[in-house]
């Protein structure tokens, strides 16, 4: 830190105040949500961090000069949270964050109109980025991380705000994205429940004339809850919202809508183009789909255990395992195909002992007994027309549509 004078100090501390005063008079968003944007570290805050610790005195220069002392709780919070920043004390610079953001919330009810959403929106980011980091801190002394939690309760609070009748409700999707975010960072995910109930269910609430950003986030994380629930049509239909109303220019937030759209559309029989995993680097998912593509078991397990850290992290690892059922059903096409070429007149009588050959070329050991087993849950899943003769061993397919299409529903449906 670069030396400050008293006189330097300020000076920085009152263009600062003077600043805030103005963007509330003249009801400038854009300049207050640079003056709260802490994540930013941008030099003019930093250098009023700078100027906050060398000038201690900062609260009598906001008590004695009447326009400032309006907002004195708020930029008193505003202040020590900032100093605390500076130094790396990340835990009471959340909790001086904290009391800040109680103070502008309270305000901001007071404002008739709503064009402090976006600088609202920045205070609503700051208390989960900053509670995220103070419960790295507390981990890191080995204490019991809680400041994420309190957020989530401080950020229900802002909902409350919104959720009412006027122009200030279309912010009322921003905040429940950013409660989402925090939920699945503790995961509390059955929490979003009351605030999805709230959103789809509240009369109040149009959900077209919220911002597209907001909307995209809403549907990638409801969608995300259905895929948690194995509702793959209702996880298709939000992600896909998702996707298609996704800015294209940001490839990273289409790479995260698709890391679980894939394995949704997988599980309803949709298999994506190579060229969309390659553009997107999902090379992740390139043998699982090559697997369906060919029927072959070995590399969809071996898929699955390369890259198993990634799927369980991601939740999607039980849905692609779950695949095994589609890629049997190939394989077992594949068998039909070449027994109707070579015995035409028998090519719906599989032999269960010709699909254990198969699967031991895969080097995949079953007996009969598993064989059959398999076969069974096929059938019983309409992923296989046709019945069991269980005393000869075979496999009688339908002669008519032997291998039924999803089209576009879950296996079972």
């Amino acid at each position: 830190m670069a030396y400050v004078s008293m006189g330097e100090a300020h000076r920085r501390i009152t263009e600062y105040l003077n600043r805030f005063w103005d963007a509330v008079s003249y009801q400038d968003s854009s300049m207050l949500c640079r003056l709260l944007s802490f994540s930013s570290n941008s030099p003019s805050l930093l250098s009023l961090a700078d100027a906050l610790n060398v000038f201690q005195d900062a609260s009598s220069l906001i008590n004695h000069t009447p326009k400032f002392s309006e907002y004195g709780e708020i930029l008193a919070h505003l202040f020590r949270s900032l100093q605390s920043y500076r130094t790396g004390n990340l835990v009471e610079t959340y909790l001086a964050f904290e009391k800040f953001a109680n103070a502008f919330v309270q305000e901001f009810r007071n404002w008739e109109s709503a064009w402090a959403l976006e600088a609202l929106y920045v205070v609503c980011y700051e208390v989960r980025i900053l509670a995220e980091k103070a419960d790295k801190e507390l981990t890191s002394n080995g204490k019991s991380p809680e400041k994420l939690k309190a957020a989530g309760s401080l950020l229900m609070k802002v909902f409350g705000v919104l959720a009412g009748k006027g122009p200030k409700r279309v912010g009322a999707l921003y905040v429940t994205c950013q409660l989402f975010k925090t939920y699945f960072k503790l995961g509390t995910v059955n929490l979003c429940r009351s605030v999805i109930r709230s959103i789809e269910t509240a009369r109040i609430f149009d959900f077209e004339e919220f911002p597209r950003r907001d909307k995209v986030t809403y549907m990638y994380y409801t969608g995300r809850l259905e895929v948690f629930n194995e509702n793959f049509p209702a996880a298709d239909t939000k992600l896909s919202y998702a996707l298609q109303h996704c800015n294209p220019k940001r490839e990273r937030n289409i790479r995260m809508i698709l890391k679980y759209l894939i394995p949704v559309k997988l599980s309803l029989g949709i298999i994506p183009k190579d060229e969309l995993l390659q553009k997107y680097n999902l090379h992740e998912y390139m043998n699982v789909v090559q697997a369906l593509r060919k029927g072959d078991l070995r590399l969809l397990r071996h898929a699955l255990q390369e890259h198993e850290d990634r799927f369980l992290r991601s939740g999607v690892y039980l849905v692609l395992e779950k695949l095994e059922l589609q890629v049997y059903q190939r394989l077992m096409k594949k068998i039909y195909i070449i027994q109707k070429l070579s015995d035409p007149a028998r090519a719906h009588q599989l032999k269960l002992e010709v699909i254990a050959k198969a699967l031991r070329w895969l080097e995949i050991d079953m007996d009969l007994d598993e064989v059959e087993c398999i076969m069974t849950i096929l059938i019983y899943k309409n992923l296989v027309k046709g019945y069991l003769a269980h005393k000869s061993k075979v496999v009688v397919l339908s002669k008519q549509d032997p291998f039924p299409k999803l089209n576009g529903k879950p296996v079972g449906s």
